[in-house]
């Protein structure tokens, strides 16, 4: 019997950095419930490929992205395929938090120390060498943004449950950042942990 891979754990408001081979899933676990986590990859050979917002909305022809959907890189090769979605709402509109979120959309005082999204998913990459130019809008796992009347958009809480998870088959070797969210607008006012696992082709398939 093969042993089960490994969950590792990222603390509240902070990030983990990885690589992935091709073939392998990544399973992204929110392990309490109602909290976001930001992914962002890039081609492991060139960097200066990474995954795009833009391109898979364009090729998937919705933004709306579930089980059975490609994620595309800013070069229109595939990233990862999405295997399983527990929840069914994530967000790839809006950019990771960073301390200019929290000056421009939560003033006064927030951006002092505060822990960002973008913060973490530096730290994450600095031993790749990718600079912060180099990190667009990220894939928000279970984050809940909802498209209103002209366009508006609102966040509401995340609809991810105790245990639930996303799924995705990486379709070249990738870098791979990945955090739980800092901000609390996205995580009902409360932040919680994520919990990530990697497991070998051959493990691929769904589990109830």
């Amino acid at each position: 019997m093969i042993p089960e891979p490994p969950v590792y754990r990222i603390p509240k408001q902070s990030g983990a950095g990885f690589t992935l081979k091709r073939g392998e899933v990544l399973a992204v676990i929110d392990p309490q419930g109602e909290q976001v986590s930001d992914l962002m990859a890039f081609a492991a050979d060139t960097p200066s490929e990474w995954l795009s917002s833009g391109r898979t909305f364009d090729y998937n022809e919705t933004i709306s992205l579930t089980t059975g959907h490609v994620l595309y890189s800013n070069r229109s090769r595939p990233m990862f395929t999405l295997l399983r979605d527990d929840v069914g709402q994530h967000d790839f509109l809006l950019t990771p938090c960073s301390t200019e979120t929290f000056e421009i959309l939560y003033p006064p005082g927030t951006a002092d120390g505060h822990p960002s999204c973008f913060s973490n998913l530096l730290r994450a990459f600095e031993p790749f060498g990718i600079q912060p130019d180099q990190i667009p809008t990220t894939l928000n796992i279970f984050m809940n943004v909802v498209v209103g009347e002209g366009g508006r958009l609102r966040i509401g809480p995340p609809r991810s449950t105790a245990g639930q998870r996303l799924e995705l088959r990486a379709e070249m070797d990738l870098i791979v950042g990945l955090t739980a969210c800092s901000a609390e607008g996205s995580n009902n006012g409360s932040f919680g942990p994520i919990d990530y696992q990697i497991r070998p082709p051959a493990q691929e398939v769904q589990r109830s």
